[in-house]
């Protein structure tokens, strides 16, 4: 082989090394795929809600007070236990003491006044919770009837059932307070009948029976002890018949009405528990949150309206998270909320389409926790890029993770 040729072998050799190097350093240099997360557009049900943590409270408490000064015997009863309307709960034993002065004979007799007269508008009370339990269940009676007639709604059967089942409760919960006024009074009777008795023997024994049927809630003391009238020895209730008290920012509080669908997470149970707003307390009050700002808040009541035989084993007190329903709908256009940015004055979401990332401006509607309601813009299916980050930019080169 002649030296030219070799000399043509050698500068071949160079081109081809000079070009294999430059196809390395543009491999090398080329723009790298961003790894990015998608989600598909869907369509389907949609809620906007307001969550906070709240707690179960038994609806109807009786605090049993001493009526009168005296020893109390040693309380036998648990947190916890059964009693039965009328039953034995306490004993006082009548101290040794000087009978009645006038005035004091005076003041009995004015309490005794009283709770006859608590006595008599307790039972005007259940006169008419009668009428409006009444009235309630000949309202259900015609709402049924048109219902079989497919002439009202499910929601006003509902809402008809509802009612009726409430004014029922306050019909019971008037008649449990005739039975506390009533022991009232004889507490008031007793008071007066036993004046200037000593301690001993039967004469000087005093006993407070429970006004209701339930269960031991609290117990404030356990051993004998001196009592003065007024002070509180137990307090009973039903946990039968409990309900939600949840205190929210005074800003949420005017975005929820009485009647508004609750839904009760977090309580034990992976199934949350159907419930409805109430009452909405028109006084906020002055909380201070953990970050040491001053709140104001306010105390809204849900009551359960799931079956009893769901949550039978809650009870007073008990923790639990309040989800509020504010708006919901069952086809609604949504897209995830994470991928949503601000562009310009409106907002707009990344598409992914081949490989690409492509800004999309998009209007929203309402906006849930977790996913937001879309006008128009994108069809179902449609892939889009989740928590963008700010250096993403239209056109570039995209990799979803797997």
């Amino acid at each position: 082989m002649n030296v030219k040729g070799l000399l043509i072998r050698r500068r071949i050799g160079q081109l081809l090394g000079a070009v294999a190097l430059l196809a390395l350093l543009v491999w090398g240099f080329r723009p790298v795929p961003r790894l990015v997360d998608v989600e598909p557009v869907t369509r389907g049900p949609l809620a906007v809600t307001l969550v906070a943590e709240g707690r179960t409270r038994v609806v109807e408490r009786y605090r049993i007070s001493a009526p009168v000064d005296g020893q109390l015997r040693r309380l036998e009863l648990e947190v916890g236990d059964s009693v039965q309307a009328g039953q034995v709960i306490a004993i006082l034993d009548a101290q040794v003491s000087p009978v009645l002065d006038r005035r004091s004979q005076e003041r009995a007799r004015a309490r005794l006044a009283s709770a006859e007269s608590d006595l008599a508008a307790t039972r005007a009370a259940v006169t008419a919770a009668e009428a409006s339990a009444s009235l309630a269940r000949m309202e259900l009676e015609r709402i049924e009837r048109l219902a079989g007639q497919g002439m009202v709604s499910r929601t006003q059967l509902d809402q008809a059932r509802a009612e009726s089942r409430s004014r029922d409760a306050e019909l019971e919960a008037a008649r449990f307070r005739v039975q506390s006024a009533e022991r009232d009074r004889l507490a008031a009777l007793a008071e007066l009948e036993h004046a200037g008795e000593s301690a001993a023997g039967e004469q000087g024994r005093l006993e407070l029976r429970a006004p209701v049927a339930g269960v031991v809630l609290k117990r404030e003391f356990e051993s004998a002890r001196v009592v003065h009238a007024g002070d509180p020895i137990l307090e009973l209730g039903d946990p039968s018949a409990l309900e939600i008290e949840v205190d929210v920012l005074s800003a949420d509080a005017v975005r929820l009405a009485v009647g508004m669908r609750v839904r009760i997470e977090r309580w034990g149970e992976s199934g949350p528990l159907e419930a409805r707003i109430k009452r909405i307390e028109p006084v906020a009050f002055t909380k201070i949150s953990a970050l040491g700002v001053e709140e104001q808040r306010v105390w809204v009541i849900a009551e359960l309206i799931a079956p009893q035989t769901d949550w039978s084993r809650l009870g007073d007190g008990y923790r639990v998270n309040a989800r509020f329903v504010l708006w919901e709908a069952e086809d609604v256009l949504q897209v995830p909320t994470s991928s949503l940015f601000r562009h310009g004055e409106g907002w707009a979401v990344f598409r992914a389409v081949d490989g690409r990332a492509r800004l999309t401006p998009v209007e929203v509607g309402r906006r849930g926790a977790l996913q937001t309601e879309l006008r128009r813009d994108l069809e179902v299916g449609a892939s889009v890029i989740v928590h963008p980050d700010r250096e993403l930019a239209d056109g570039a080169r995209i990799t979803p993770r797997q």
